[in-house]
């Protein structure tokens, strides 16, 4: 072959590395990055919730010892039921501000530990049950400037310890099952509702010793019904008749995903983007142990996860699972949805269950999952974190498009030393390649509506926003993501809904306006507030608050 030849043979290959599919494999592969926001909070953050003033609120337990962070004004918690301190001047709760990467103390009189909870339509966080002498109590906390927990003793008509939480269309929170309770009850308490109610699926799906059905995963249906998924299956259920709908099929292979062997799950983005169509509505559920990993795990022999997935169109008339496999095993991981869609999946071990000392092998590298993606080529590994975050830890999505990640308390007490894996107390954060300095110029910023706006249900809104470089119209999307309350590797009451509306028109500048349809009814949107994003070729803005009402 002749000099110009070769020449011209490497510039064509060249041309196609970078304008064609290698090219788009080597932008999938930035993997994203992590910075530590805060190598000591106080607390290892077993639950968190993100509020409309963009503070998290995160929590651990009171029966843990003395926490790294003193409650303020002297003030000391006295409590004669506590199994590790009656007297205990430390916090177990901070409030964290995004804003200024700063934390408050603040004070929770009786046992958080494994509860469960949801923010109600007016912005403020209901938390409910726990441990000891806090398993009947719901909690109250308003996002307001210098606001702390206010607790209804009695609350709940069950103990509530392992349960969950989903906000209803009418804008009460159901509360599922927990250790040994079969049943559900809502809050508040209606004249109609104030007893809970025999829910026979949760003693079907129980295990012997193990449980296996413990933090169910629930998601609101398009059609009203809850999805409810337990142990290895699902039912679409009807709270309002306490009548069963449909009966999904069981997981292949079995194996059980829910507390203590611990998978996790999502509702798939809702796509309300259509023209007459039905909606419809799809369940990923990832991860977990086999069966007998847990009291396996308690004789010291550690079994590898499950590197499983099953997908569900729960809105199918005869639904049917679709399996998949992730790039690498993985029990207690969370699976967050990001503005864009995509999937991600984060924290976790490689090998034992939930469980104080049961996790082995850290599983340090995210996993960002591309639904919209043929099969074989949904999964993309992300840079790995330096922080193992195991059994007890948290990660929930920040207006800005980061992820919050903290927790890890794989022991009974605060243990830092003398341990495989010592408890953590930092604060880090993961911020997927959308972030990433290159993408600047694409990223959409919203002008209106301003944050904290009021929308109506089937409302159109005109969404305004602004991009720095060229933009692709028919690659802009308007969001709407409700904040979640995570714990134990679920987050509670996630929901991503992708807005209709028509075409975007240029206003002048570089700034833009689409009008979009705002979700018909609390079917599809229970009332409250959501994050607001625009997306222009995968990369979300950051969100603006607003209220569906």
């Amino acid at each position: 072959m002749t000099k110009p030849l070769i020449l011209s043979f490497l510039l064509w290959h060249l041309l196609l590395l970078l304008t064609g599919p290698c090219r788009r494999n080597l932008a999938q592969a930035a993997g994203g990055t992590w910075s530590l926001l805060r190598p000591n909070i106080g607390i290892s953050a077993m639950h968190m919730q993100l509020l409309n003033n963009d503070r998290v609120v995160i929590y651990d337990r009171t029966d843990i010892g003395r926490s790294n962070v003193s409650l303020p004004d002297g003030k000391c918690r006295n409590d004669s039921n506590d199994t590790a301190l009656k007297n205990d001047c430390t916090a177990h709760s901070v409030e964290y501000d995004v804003a200024t990467n700063s934390i408050r103390p603040l004070m929770v009189l009786t046992d958080v530990w494994c509860s469960s909870g949801a923010v109600m339509p007016d912005g403020s966080l209901i938390q409910t049950g726990g441990y000891n002498d806090g398993d009947h109590v719901v909690r109250l906390y308003n996002p307001c400037s210098g606001c702390d927990w206010q607790e209804i003793q009695n609350g709940l008509t069950q103990r509530r310890w392992y349960a969950t939480n989903h906000i209803l269309p009418d804008g009460r929170q159901i509360i599922i099952g927990g250790r040994r309770q079969f049943n559900y009850e809502f809050y508040p308490k209606t004249a109609m509702a104030t007893k809970a109610y025999n829910f026979p699926f949760l003693v079907q799906t129980t295990d012997p010793v193990v449980e296996n059905n413990l933090y169910p995963f629930v998601f609101l249906n398009v059609d009203g019904n809850l999805f409810i998924f337990a142990n290895n299956r699902a039912i679409l259920f009807d709270y309002l008749k306490s009548v069963v709908v449909k009966r999904y099929p069981e997981v292949p292979g079995g194996q059980p995903r829910s507390y203590p062997s611990t998978g996790s799950a999502v509702l798939l983005p809702v796509n309300i983007n259509l023209q007459g169509l039905a909606v419809e509505a799809e369940v990923l559920v990832c991860g977990g142990a086999p069966k007998g990993a847990y009291t396996s795990a308690a004789n010291g022999n550690f079994l590898g996860a499950l590197n499983s997935c099953g997908r569900i169109r729960i809105t199918d008339p005869s639904p049917q699972w679709v399996m998949e496999t992730m790039p690498m095993a993985r029990v207690m991981g969370d699976m967050l949805l990001l503005p864009n869609g995509n999937v991600l999946i984060i924290n976790g071990a490689a090998a034992g269950a939930a469980g104080w000392e049961y996790g082995r092998n850290p599983v340090l590298k995210p996993v960002i999952y591309r639904p919209g993606n043929s099969i074989g080529s949904r999964f993309e590994v992300q840079n790995p974190s330096t922080i193992p975050r195991m059994y007890h830890s948290t990660a929930v999505l920040l207006r800005d498009g980061r992820v919050l990640v903290g927790g890890s308390n794989p022991h009974t007490y605060y243990n830092f030393t003398g341990v495989l894996f010592p408890t953590e107390l930092s604060l880090e954060s993961f911020s997927p390649s959308y972030l990433d300095p290159g993408s600047a110029k694409l990223r959409p910023n919203i002008i209106s509506p301003v944050s904290q706006s009021k929308i109506g249900y089937g409302q159109q809104v005109t969404v305004r926003f602004s991009v720095m470089e060229t933009l692709n119209g028919n690659m802009v999307t308007v969001r709407m993501v409700a904040p979640s309350f995570n714990t134990h590797s679920f987050s509670m009451n996630q929901r991503l809904l992708v807005l209709g509306g028509g075409t975007v028109a240029a206003v002048g500048g570089s700034s833009y306006e689409v009008k979009v349809v705002t979700p018909g009814s609390g079917k599809l949107a229970p009332s409250g507030y959501y994050l607001l994003f625009v997306v222009h070729q995968d990369i979300p803005s950051r969100g603006v608050w607003v209220k569906i009402q």
